[in-house]
Order: structure tokens, then sequence, then C-alpha cells
């Protein structure tokens, strides 16, 4: 052996390391492990915020009929595609990678029997600030009109602060995640493009009902953000999607999903994380 090749560091050696990869890189394939989609067309649905506003959503076979009250969309109604996923038997988590707007995307988790709904609209900013990811988020709860809305009501939660879990999303895609507080998550690449890289991003956890919990981060380095509903039951698979940027600074939608592994968790004695 080499004096070269015996004293390498295997950081430095792992030629990913050394270019940061765009979103795009990263993001093909990131759906392999995906729970397959559901077939929700000829239903409709209408949502009402916290904040009073309402969304009506009608779905077609490969598009959605929809209308908003709420700061995003358009009380006139735009039509756009959309991606559902049953991940339990009365939860739907619909993406609506919208076309009628461009850089934005709107998230809606929903229960058949609790009638209880989560909403999330992405949009990506029209300009860098320093030390901000570019890609925004909000948040609200919302009742369906599907009957009278029963147990707990969405909530942002801390639930996930000190777990360390695994997520494989296919074979050439496996990330860690460690949840550090109600506002960060760290992150490394074990297997895929950006093995060998990892950071600390913004982070948001809701509990949208027993071991079901929607995390979202917004990346500081590049722009792009996810939205993730995690299945910490029994089922362990993880249902996303993401929006940013790709290498020709294009608005770009990607689905993703896979399996979950959890490691461990720790628990704070006395001083606890934001």
């Amino acid at each position: 052996m080499s004096e070269t090749a015996a004293t390498a560091d295997p950081a430095t050696a792992d030629p990913a390391i050394e270019e940061w990869r765009t979103y795009d890189e990263f993001a093909a394939g990131i759906d392999t492990y995906r729970l397959p989609n559901t077939d929700i067309a000829g239903t409709a649905i209408a949502l009402t915020l916290d904040d009073g506003s309402t969304v009506e959503l009608a779905f077609a076979e490969h598009s959605v009929a929809w209308r908003s009250t709420a700061a995003f969309g358009s009380p006139d109604g735009a039509h756009d595609p959309y991606d559902a996923v049953a991940v339990r038997d009365d939860v739907v988590f619909v993406n609506l990678p919208l076309t009628s707007v461009e850089r934005e995307a709107l998230t809606i988790v929903y229960s058949t029997t609790t009638h209880r709904a989560l909403v999330a609209h992405s949009v990506i900013g029209d300009e860098d600030v320093e030390g901000t990811p570019l890609v925004r988020q909000t948040f609200w709860s919302a009742v369906t009109d599907g009957g009278e809305p029963s147990g707990e009501i969405p909530a942002p939660s801390r639930d996930l602060i000190g777990k360390r879990n695994v997520y494989r999303y296919s074979p050439h895609h496996l990330y860690e995640h460690v949840y550090v507080s109600s506002q960060r998550y760290a992150w490394q690449c074990l297997e895929g493009v950006q093995r060998g890289h990892g950071d600390m991003d913004l982070s948001t956890v809701w509990k949208f009902a027993d071991g079901l919990y929607l995390f979202c981060f917004r990346e500081f380095r590049i722009a792009v953000a996810s939205v993730w509903l995690h299945d910490l039951g029994y089922g362990l698979m993880t249902t996303g999607i993401f929006l940013g940027l790709n290498g020709a600074g294009e608005s770009e939608h990607s689905r993703a999903g896979g399996h979950i592994y959890p490691l461990g968790s720790v628990s704070y004695p006395d001083a606890q994380p934001v």
C-alpha cells in the first residue's frame, strides 16, 4: 500500500464531498420506496382553516379544481395537478405541485374519521436574504366538511426532539436525521450523491395524530424545502414532497418517500432545547 493511500482521509477521499449537489441531483429516485398513489378521483373536500379561511377541492383523474379564500390561491378558482397517497386507511396525503402559479406548492393531510386536516403552503422567494432559507412555509390546522371533528387538534409538537432516525428512500438514498430542537434538525447523507454532506437546517414539526407527524425542513445552502408525513407508529414509513430550484435555477417539484428506521433517542434532564 502506498503512503498516500495509507494516510488518505476517507472523508476528503470521497469525491462527493468536494461538490455540493443541486436539488435535482439528490432528488432523482428519492421516491423509489414511496407508498403507492391512491385514487381519490371523483371526490371533493372543503376545509375550514384555523384563521377562518376556506379551501374547496374537487378531484378529477389527473387534476383538481380548487379555490380558496386563504392567503394562497384564489376565490375565483384554479386547476392544478395533484398527487395523493393513503398513508393510513383513514389518512390521505395530498400535494398540489402548482402550475397555476409559479414556485409554489400546497400540501394537505386529512383524516376521513376525525375530519381533522393540516395545510402547508411552500413558496420559493424572489430574492436571497443572507441567513434565511429562500423557500418559506406557512402552516394551518383545519377541519373538513366530512363530519363532526373529533380527537386532538393538529398543532406544533416537540415530540421528535432528541430522536435519531435513518431514512431509506431507495437503494441509493440513505439519510440520518437528528431532531435537535423545535426549530432545527441535523442531517447527513450515508449513501447517495450527497454522501458525506450534512447540515443543520430550519425545521417544523406538527403532530397530526398518534404516531403521525408532519415534518418540514427549509435548507440554507440550497433553495429547497420539503413536506413529509412520518408514520412513526406501526407503519414506519414516510411520504413527502420537495419544492426547490434545480441546477438550472428553475422551480421544480419532486415526490419522495420510504422507510423509517429508528436508531434511538435522548432525554434532556434539566435545561431543554428551544
